[in-house]
């Protein structure tokens, strides 16, 4: 069955690369992908890996779902290091319905590309202060 999203083997490489390197690293990680209407292709979106959910915020847009891989290392009660690999699907009230959907018919598809096993909605900034709760 061909699907309606595409992904580019440079894409595909970088999710790859980013899912193993994030996992090794002492902070938060994470990078913003989009999907381009006129080709369906989703790209990253993000240059470099975002190191701080305040930047995070800032960086996505007000109007237009988003696709975010986030690695955030959490220590446990015991002292170990927890590091989740997970997708948040934002999606912003202030999005248009074509958006929203354009972004619904993608999710599964690009959680599967990426190889997450865990997604999360954020719909508003506020969904973020309890992010690390919704991690473990």
């Amino acid at each position: 069955m061909a699907s309606l999203y595409n992904f580019s083997a440079e894409t595909l490489s970088e999710l790859r690369k980013f899912r193993f390197s994030s996992g090794r690293a002492d902070n938060m990680q994470a990078i913003i992908y989009a999907i381009d209407k006129s080709s369906n292709y989703v790209t990253r979106e993000s240059e470099s890996p975002i190191e701080s959910i305040e930047e995070l915020m800032e960086e996505l847009p007000d109007n237009s779902a988003r696709y975010v891989l986030l690695s955030y290392p959490i220590k446990l009660s015991d002292g170990r290091i927890k590091n989740p690999f997970v997708l948040l699907y934002w999606r912003p009230p202030t999005s248009g319905q074509e958006n929203k959907m354009l972004y619904a018919g993608a999710v599964e598809l690009f959680r599967e590309k990426a190889g997450v096993s865990k997604l999360i909605e954020i719909e508003e900034e506020e969904d973020f202060e309890d992010l690390e709760e919704k991690l473990v």
